[in-house]
């Protein structure tokens, strides 16, 4: 009786343990050169599910902010690409969307892959680690990953 009831108690917190909390999870990066913080806040719509929604805040001092809804996370797709092009713009790209911000605007579009440069620069991702904590990994730490087709 007691090995079931302890078998039971590790069961419980390891299934606790495993739960999404819902508590947003903010990841931040200042991109070289523009004098812009960009940050990602994530945040657990289920509870065992890998769901969240997506929501980007762009600031820039002297005033600029903005903040947009992110296509959100269905399934392991919260993962955004940032690349820098020669136009002064930063482009922050995920499995299906992809988001141009215009430095000198301060405005944040939603746009078309195909119209996205070709030519630009790889600064890093907004990805989750290897033990599955959210945040901002840079180029330097590793290479830029392809995404999946799904």
């Amino acid at each position: 009786m007691r090995l079931l009831r302890r078998c039971m108690l590790v069961a419980a917190i390891g299934l606790l343990s495993a739960c999404n909390s819902g508590v947003p999870e903010p990841a931040s990066t200042e991109i070289p050169g523009t004098g812009l913080r960009v940050t990602l806040v994530r945040v657990a719509t289920d509870p065992f599910l890998s769901r969240h929604n997506l929501a980007m805040t762009i600031e820039r001092a002297g005033g600029c902010t903005q903040t947009v809804d992110l296509f959100p996370d269905t399934g392991h797709t919260s993962r955004r690409n940032v690349y820098v092009t020669a136009k002064a713009q930063i482009y922050v790209v995920g499995q299906f969307d992809a988001r141009v911000i215009d430095v000198r605007q301060c405005s944040i579009t939603l746009s078309e892959f195909r119209h996205l440069d070709r030519e630009v620069i790889f600064v890093g991702s907004f990805d989750e680690n290897a033990e599955e904590h959210w945040g901002f990994v840079s180029a330097a730490e590793r290479p830029e990953r392809p995404f999946e087709k799904r």
